[in-house]
């Protein structure tokens, strides 16, 4: 599996670890992160909506995104939060909330880094097997990212203009 051109992945047994870098301050990317009226501009592929997006952001505070595609079934996503320190990491659980992958939680870091202006963005994804990071890397997973990501590289540059 090859990355696309504008992020870098590194994979390891049952982890996924991918880059980015972001022409936009750390702060303004953080401020993109975690508030439902952000989010639910950026948040997934292109192709699909946003229904519903819930956010507690706290320690031990729950979220619950849902994505409509365009074959009109819906694809939700929820987790708790572990750790927030803004505007340099969020640490949370995810699940993809389907019969047969909602017992399947992974655990995800993203951690942000000055650069020259810009932003060095980093997730890990920890899987809880190597056979779960698998089906979701064969799900085209690598490719929903980058598209997420691009669309959050266009939110931050919104938002400093505004």
């Amino acid at each position: 599996m090859s990355a696309p051109p504008n992020m870098r992945i590194e994979i390891v047994e049952n982890e996924v670890v991918y880059t980015r870098v972001f022409a936009a301050p750390r702060d303004l990317v953080f401020m993109a992160s975690p508030r439902p009226e952000h989010v639910r501009q950026w948040w997934g592929p292109n192709r699909y909506t946003m229904t519903l997006c819930e956010i507690n952001l706290r320690p031990g505070g729950r979220y619950r995104f849902v994505h409509r595609g365009p074959d009109g079934n819906e694809y939700p996503f929820k987790g708790v939060y572990r750790q927030i320190v803004p505007p340099e990491r969020l640490v949370y659980t995810q699940i993809f909330d389907v019969p047969g992958m909602s017992g399947h939680e992974l655990l995800v870091t993203g951690t942000l880094d000055e650069r020259d202006g810009g932003t060095l963005f980093t997730g890990r994804l920890l899987f809880e097997s190597t056979e779960d990071r698998i089906a979701a890397m064969e799900t085209g997973m690598a490719e929903g990212m980058a598209e997420t990501l691009d669309r959050l590289e266009e939110h931050p540059a919104a938002l400093a203009s505004g």
